[in-house]
C-alpha cells in the first residue's frame, strides 16, 4: 500500500486566504491527525509561530510583514520574526541602545516581558544591573552593556523629556529614579498621552524629537498629543476633562506615592543608589521579580 502523501497547495491558499489558522485548523485543511504531518509542510513553506497566544497560531513569512522592530500582528495575534516571545526580549535587549527596563518593552511587545527577562538572566542570555535603582537589562558582551548602561545614564539626566532634548540639566539619581518609575507605571494611553504633552512643550519638530528620545514611532506622539489639543475628541472643555480623569486614574496616587517616598529619600540623605554596579547573570532570589533594586 502506497503512503499518503500531501501537498502544501491546500495550505497556502488557506492561510493567503486566512492569514493566521491554529493547528487544529490546518489538520482540517490538510485532512490528517496528525501534528507532524501539518509541521512537515508548513516547514517546506516557510512559517512563523505566534509569540502572543502561547504560540496556537501560524503564518507564512510570505504573509506576514513585518516592522522595523521585526513585529507583525494580525487580529490582535503578534507574530517576531525573532521567534519566541522569550527569543524576541533577547534580540531587544542585545540591540537597545540604551538597554531596557521591563515597563519599556511591555508596550511595545504588547505583553508582560518581566517572566521571559528574568529567564533569559538565568540562562545567562543577558544581565540585568542596578541604574538609578532599577534593573536596566543589557547585553551579556561586556562593551556593549557598559555603552548601553552610559547610554541610560545619559538619558536619566532630565525629569522632563522635552527638557532632556533642549536644555540639559543634571539631576539626583533619586529623582532620575522618580522619573523612570513614573513612565514605567503609566499604561499605554498614558504614556502616549505624556509623550504628546512633552511634543507639544517642544512645539514644531517635536513629535520626531520625542518619538527618538523614548524610542516611539512619530505617529504613536501625533495620535497623543491629538486629545491634548482637542483634535478628534471633540476640543474643548471634553478633551482637557478627558486627559484629566486619564490623569487621576487609579495607577497615579501609586506614582505620587513613589516619587514622594524617593524624594523624601533622597532629602535625608539616603545614598542607596548604585548605579552601573553590575550582578552578571545572578538573579538574586529575594528581589527575582522585581524591577526595582532592594534598598
Amino acid at each position: 500500500m502506497r503512503p499518503v502523501t500531501f501537498s502544501t497547495s491546500p495550505l497556502r491558499q488557506f492561510l493567503r486566504r486566512n492569514r493566521i489558522a491554529t493547528l487544529p485548523e490546518l489538520k482540517q485543511v490538510l485532512g490528517t491527525t496528525a501534528d507532524i504531518t501539518v509541521f512537515r509542510k508548513l516547514k517546506e513553506l516557510s512559517y512563523h509561530a505566534s509569540y502572543s497566544h502561547r504560540g496556537s497560531f501560524y503564518t507564512l513569512d510570505e504573509i506576514a510583514d513585518f516592522d522595523d522592530h521585526g513585529l507583525w500582528s494580525f487580529n490582535s495575534v503578534w507574530f517576531s520574526r525573532h521567534g519566541t516571545l522569550v527569543d524576541t526580549a533577547e534580540a531587544f535587549v542585545n540591540q537597545a541602545p540604551a538597554g531596557y527596563f521591563a515597563a519599556e518593552r511591555d508596550g511595545l511587545l504588547h505583553l508582560p516581558v518581566k517572566e521571559p527577562l528574568l529567564r533569559l538572566v538565568r540562562q545567562g542570555r543577558i544581565v540585568r544591573q542596578e541604574v538609578s535603582g532599577l534593573y536596566l537589562y543589557c547585553a551579556c558582551d561586556r562593551q556593549q552593556r557598559k555603552q548601553q548602561s552610559l547610554a541610560r545614564q545619559a538619558r536619566l539626566q532630565q525629569p522632563s523629556v522635552a527638557a532632556s532634548v533642549v536644555t540639559p540639566e543634571p539631576v539626583s539619581d533619586e529623582l532620575q529614579a522618580a522619573i523612570v518609575l513614573f513612565w514605567s507605571l503609566l499604561d499605554e494611553r498614558q504614556r502616549r498621552l505624556y509623550a504628546g504633552l512633552e511634543s507639544l512643550k517642544l512645539g514644531h519638530g517635536g513629535d520626531h524629537q520625542i518619538a527618538e528620545f523614548l524610542d516611539l514611532d512619530p505617529h504613536t506622539v501625533a495620535k497623543g498629543r491629538r486629545p491634548t489639543t482637542g483634535s478628534g475628541c471633540g476640543g474643548g472643555p471634553s478633551a482637557e476633562s478627558g486627559w484629566r480623569a486619564q490623569a487621576n486614574g487609579k495607577k497615579t496616587p501609586e506614582v505620587i506615592a513613589v516619587i514622594q517616598k524617593l524624594l523624601e529619600r533622597e532629602t535625608a540623605g539616603d545614598a542607596c543608589v548604585r548605579s552601573g554596579s553590575s550582578h552578571g547573570a545572578e538573579v538574586d532570589q529575594k528581589n527575582d521579580g522585581e524591577d526595582r533594586c532592594p534598598t
